[in-house]
């Protein structure tokens, strides 16, 4: 069975749950204070961008590193054979949105 408390244990225990409601209290009131919501936010945001902008920059130097493999030898030589091609059809395309732009004038 439950020991019989005395009054003054019931005190003490009533101002111990009292101080533990008010820090509670001051947590939510922390919590809930527009400024607080407004940095959480803000800081969700940035997180989400550097997310994105370092997912963007891994992808980028993927493909740069890709092309790069591409069009250059493994001793850092040029490779003219693949070069030569990309180049022409880069003209290619660069002429013909020309024509198209001079057709449109």
């Amino acid at each position: 069975m439950a020991e019989a408390r005395t009054p003054a244990q019931i005190e003490a225990d009533i101002v111990r749950r009292r101080q533990e409601l008010a820090v509670t209290l001051d947590e939510i009131g922390v919590r809930l204070h527009p400024k607080t919501i407004m940095d959480d936010a803000k800081a969700r945001a940035s997180a989400a961008v550097d997310r994105t902008a370092g997912r963007a920059y891994v992808v980028a130097n993927r493909a740069v590193s890709d092309v790069r493999a591409q069009l250059v030898a493994a001793d850092g030589a040029p490779r003219l054979e693949r070069i030569v091609p990309v180049a022409m059809i880069g003209l290619a395309v660069v002429g013909l949105l020309t024509l198209r732009a001079k057709r449109r004038r």
